[in-house]
């Protein structure tokens, strides 16, 4: 025992010692950096489809993404962006970019389809863990509490998307869109991803169930109607100012003419 004990003490046994745990540990993590991206392949899609996803990727994305999604001087690098990223980035037009500018603008339409979206997702996905599509059941917000989604809505997103979903204008030229044509996969997706000025709202900050009532107000503001007649693309209290103003004058100077020609 007095033999190991002493041993155990030397400088060159514990440096001994060290090296050898930081070789595990170091073994270790290569190990795992090595199987993440055949891992997060099998959760997306089937091997056919990350080849074809690849190969989609050379032909559209690759000049400015880089050819292992490195990124460069014209676009950023897409390792941990996940599959997320490409299906909202893709589907709603704003990728690929027609050219460079403030914000990526969405288009109506791209020139990808949802296989072809998918298929890039998948290999993208491949490039290192991220943010996954969400799942029919995650998308599902018929049991959703509309008036608390409202509440998490003013909280975290009315700031930039206006209280009425409308979007608004920020610095630089940028802005937030309108959410009245968001469909709730995009809605979904902008949330787990946090695309151009956006923050990413991750389950730890908002989860499933939070993110589902987002959902379901955000629908609910598509789907409402106004009340009380033209609702002025419900800006608020300083477009119907706006508006009520002009009517006023409008009537007023009618008034005055009436008047003056009356007078004659």
């Amino acid at each position: 025992m007095k033999f190991l004990a002493a041993r155990r003490r030397s400088p060159i046994v514990a440096s001994a010692l060290l090296v050898g745990a930081l070789a595990v540990v170091g073994g270790g993590y290569a190990a795992l950096g090595s199987v993440q991206p055949a891992e997060a392949a099998l959760a997306v899609g089937s091997q056919t489809q990350v080849e074809k996803g690849e190969q989609l990727y050379l032909e559209g994305c690759s000049s400015c993404h880089g050819l292992k999604g490195e990124g460069t001087a014209s676009g950023p690098t897409l390792v941990g962006v996940g599959a997320a990223s490409v299906s909202f980035q893709v589907s709603t037009g704003r990728m690929p970019l027609a050219a460079p500018g403030a914000q990526a603008p969405a288009k109506a339409e791209n020139p990808y389809s949802e296989d072809d979206i998918a298929a890039m997702a998948a290999f993208v996905a491949t490039l290192g863990p991220g943010p996954a599509i969400p799942t029919a059941e995650q998308l599902d917000y018929a049991s959703a509490d509309e008036a608390y989604g409202g509440e998490l809505f003013r909280i975290n997103c009315a700031q930039c998307h206006q209280a009425a979903g409308q979007g608004g204008a920020l610095t630089q030229g940028k802005y937030a869109p309108s959410l009245m044509d968001a469909t709730p996969q995009v809605i979904y997706e902008a949330m787990l991803t946090g695309p151009q000025n956006m923050p990413v709202f991750s389950d730890a900050q908002l989860p499933t169930e939070d993110k589902q009532a987002i959902t379901a107000y955000i629908m609910g503001l598509q789907e409402a109607s106004s009340m009380g007649g033209l609702n002025l693309g419900r800006f608020g209290p300083v477009t119907e100012g706006v508006f009520l103003a002009t009517a006023i004058f409008a009537a007023l100077i009618a008034a005055a003419v009436w008047i003056g020609i009356k007078s004659r």
